[in-house]
């Protein structure tokens, strides 16, 4: 047999093989998990997954508590260097008529008596304002009603993360005037900054697709400090500008050109610092569940919300978020149902 003859044969074997290489590598990528397409993603589209979208800032608050109280005096009775002169350490205790002695066995019942009740009363009352509540709830408490999580420098910090479909253009607008309005400088501005964001969002609970929630408790301010800073940097470099910032009562605008393809997506990022000694959510898979963790949230008091900061992305509406974009720059988002 010719050569030619030999390599008309093979033409239709290597057509054939290299037609099914191709499907299956096709098949691969399709079953593929969310972080797995993100890296595909960047692997095929490369400098094109570069063209990030805007993003919006707000923060305010601090881990750094206040100096501590001054130490109160000592309460060891003084006794004078003159012998002649006597101070009574026990000014209120009763004494017979006509010198010095043992107190009334009256009053010392009395005494006892009234310390008894007052004990009993306060732990009845600490029983049905805090353990009763938390043990009814099957679960943490996550606004503790005393304040013994004010009193040590155990904290929490938390990153919820929402996705909506970018259909939802108010919420950029909603989050943009709430922004420019509200001071973060004081605990009441953070509080009503969180809790109008939560309701912006809860607002549009037929446009979330993807959630990822994470609260991790630290022993040390200046730990959750650093943790809190790393998340907040590593969400802001996912911005190509922040076309709106506003920190310590500062706001700096820019203007970005807009996208050249069409929006899909919103990302909207919680990072909250609290004083609770407890995770504030736990991760979710569903709607309920991110709606209840967000009403959790929106209830914290303002003494226990020590350092807020808002971001969301694209800020400008504008700009655009793209399916890829989205797969790329945060890997961590899980589709909720």
């Amino acid at each position: 047999m010719s050569h030619r003859s030999r390599l008309h044969l093979l033409t239709p074997l290597l057509a054939f093989t290299l037609v099914n290489s191709l499907s299956v590598s096709s098949l691969s990528v399709s079953n593929l998990s969310i972080s797995e397409q993100a890296e595909f993603s960047v692997h095929l589209k490369g400098d094109r997954v570069e063209a990030k979208s805007s993003g919006g800032r707000s923060r305010g608050g601090s881990f750094r508590r206040s100096s501590p109280p001054a130490p109160s005096r000592s309460t060891t009775p003084y006794r004078s260097d003159n012998p002649r002169v006597y101070v009574d350490p026990y000014p209120y205790r009763s004494y017979p008529v006509g010198g010095y002695g043992y107190s009334s066995p009256l009053n010392f019942l009395t005494f006892i008596l009234l310390a008894g009740g007052l004990a009993t009363f306060g732990v009845i009352l600490w029983y049905f304002l805090v353990r009763r509540p938390a043990n009814q709830a099957g679960q943490p408490e996550a606004v503790p009603g005393t304040n013994r999580d004010l009193q040590n420098d155990t904290v929490t910090v938390t990153q919820l993360q929402v996705a909506l479909l970018a259909q939802a253009r108010q919420l950029q607008a909603d989050l943009t005037e709430l922004t420019l309005n509200l001071e973060t400088d004081t605990p009441e501005g953070r509080t009503e900054l969180l809790r109008e964001s939560v309701l912006a969002l809860l607002r549009s609970p037929e446009n979330w697709t993807h959630v990822f929630a994470k609260s991790q408790t630290f022993k040390s301010r200046e730990e959750a400090e650093s943790q809190f800073e790393q998340v907040s940097i590593e969400e802001r470099s996912k911005f190509s500008a922040e076309t709106l910032a506003k920190v310590g009562g500062q706001t700096r605008r820019q203007t970005l050109r807009a996208g050249d393809e069409p929006a899909a997506y919103i990302v909207v990022t919680l990072l909250i610092g609290t004083e609770n000694d407890n995770p504030l959510v736990r991760p979710m898979h569903t709607i309920e569940e991110l709606q209840n963790s967000l009403r959790q949230i929106s209830a914290l008091p303002p003494e226990y919300l020590s350092v807020f900061e808002l971001l969301w992305s694209p800020q400008d509406s504008a700009d655009s978020l793209t399916h890829d974009e989205l797969l790329a720059e945060y890997p961590s988002l899980i589709q909720i149902a």
